[in-house]
């Protein structure tokens, strides 16, 4: 169906477009950018008058809880968050229930994902069968089936020997290896190493956590000539580590998470546990640090981390209560608000959530090559938001079935900019905010 998206503010990251004019979409591709073609007859006109008109986001780690966690969310409704977030690509781990170590696992996934008409699925595989860092999967089959990299989600690979094979196969067929660094020894508090954890009386996580692991993992790559994606990067000196790594010529890339991006350890407050997350929240100077890192490209991408708990599973004390946060919905609101905060263009708030983590995904599966930008002939993945409007984090406002977010405003005031108002994927009209 042709479909006019008309007088809006148009923003390509990737090619520096930034201008006032139409975009033509037909058959689930842009077909122009710019004045409107005397014989294109949409049969769709949307009004985009005082909005952005954006790429698709793009996000790195998105769990969707299916299969295995359907209390806590469903496919039906986390890809309906997505869409409502501007969300049209999301990367999901693969620490599922069975996880995602068998391609048959990977095909039906990726078959119920695509039957909702929604956000698009890409997998990441199970490095290890069973994440149990032993042996190592059919990282073939699982590719055919789908997935574009390899990870081992939230656990620690504490085999060095079982990482370098993992690595030296991985570049021996061109894959991607997505690893959080994690010293499997180390990483067993719940909240960062510091005064206020010791205050409070919480377990710590020190920062050597994920330096030791960063180092590791650097080593084995200058021996194999892996390429790797560093998971949700969580302190200062994990920033500085990346960025030698990066200067010495590594085939590397990394993220940082919503949370870490915007949040201290001092947000935990009084035993909040919706300030309960992995990596656990840092000290100020980390949180920084991450931003600063963001900002000069050492960090390649900003992800929601979107991790939907249940209710019942936050209710519990702190210690106890399950790690993780919705953040699908409020992935371009947090860009925004950081771009702002550190008086940089909306152009770079869109590039770190749609075509630098689409460049990321890229090196592993070349067919997704439009994915995050806006171009002619391009996939229509595109996003309408209105970067006027104010809302707050209230579980009544987010449609994710997991509720919590250490940004509700009940908790701490914070109000956050830009509001999705239309969403295509592929052409397809998936969100209206109007309907």
């Amino acid at each position: 169906m042709k479909t006019l998206i008309q007088n809006g503010r148009v923003i390509d990251p990737s090619s520096g477009f930034d201008q006032v004019c139409d975009v033509g979409i037909d058959h689930g591709k842009i077909t122009f950018i710019g004045a409107k073609p005397e014989d294109f007859t949409p049969k769709e006109i949307f009004d985009a008058t005082d909005c952005i008109v954006a790429p698709g986001l793009v996000d790195l780690c998105a769990r969707l809880r299916e299969p295995g966690y359907e209390h806590e969310g469903m496919l039906q409704s986390e890809l309906n968050a997505a869409v409502v977030g501007g969300v049209t690509t999301l990367v999901c781990p693969p620490d599922t229930d069975p996880v995602l170590d068998e391609p048959a696992l990977v095909d039906m996934l990726a078959y119920k994902a695509d039957r909702l008409h929604l956000a698009r699925v890409l997998p990441l595989g199970a490095f290890t069968k069973g994440l149990k860092g032993e042996e190592l999967t059919e990282m073939l089959e699982l590719t055919q089936a789908g997935c574009v990299g390899f990870g081992q989600a939230d656990v620690a690979l504490i085999n060095t020997q079982v990482m370098q094979r993992g690595f030296q196969y991985a570049t021996t067929h061109g894959y991607s290896v997505w690893l959080r660094p994690l010293e499997g020894f180390l990483d067993h508090g719940v909240a960062a190493s510091g005064p206020f954890a010791t205050r409070l009386g919480l377990s710590g996580v020190p920062v050597a956590a994920e330096t030791i692991a960063l180092n590791t993992i650097f080593a084995l790559m200058r021996t194999t000539g892996a390429r790797v994606h560093v998971c949700r990067v969580s302190s200062a000196a994990g920033v500085d580590l990346i960025r030698e790594a990066k200067a010495e010529g590594l085939l590397l890339t990394c993220d940082v998470s919503i949370n870490s991006l915007h949040l201290t350890d001092m947000d935990i407050g009084f035993f909040d546990s919706r300030a309960r997350v992995n990596p656990p929240l840092r000290q100020q100077r980390d949180r920084d640090a991450l931003r600063l890192g963001l900002a000069d490209g050492t960090i390649d991408a900003l992800v929601s981390d979107h991790t939907p708990v249940e209710g019942d599973a936050k209710a519990l004390p702190f210690a106890q209560a399950e790690a993780g946060a919705t953040g699908l919905e409020l992935l371009l609101s947090l860009s925004i608000k950081w771009a702002a905060e550190q008086k940089l263009p909306i152009s770079r708030a869109l590039a770190v959530i749609s075509n630098e983590p689409a460049k990321i995904i890229q090196n592993s599966k070349q067919d997704l090559c439009s994915l995050g930008q806006l171009t002619v002939g391009g996939v229509a993945d595109v996003c309408v938001f209105d970067p006027s409007v104010h809302w707050q984090a209230l579980p009544q406002n987010i449609k994710s079935q997991g509720k919590h977010t250490p940004f509700s405003f009940d908790r701490s005031g914070v109000i956050l900019p830009a509001k999705v108002k239309a969403t295509w994927v592929g052409g397809h009209l998936a969100f209206n905010s109007k309907v």
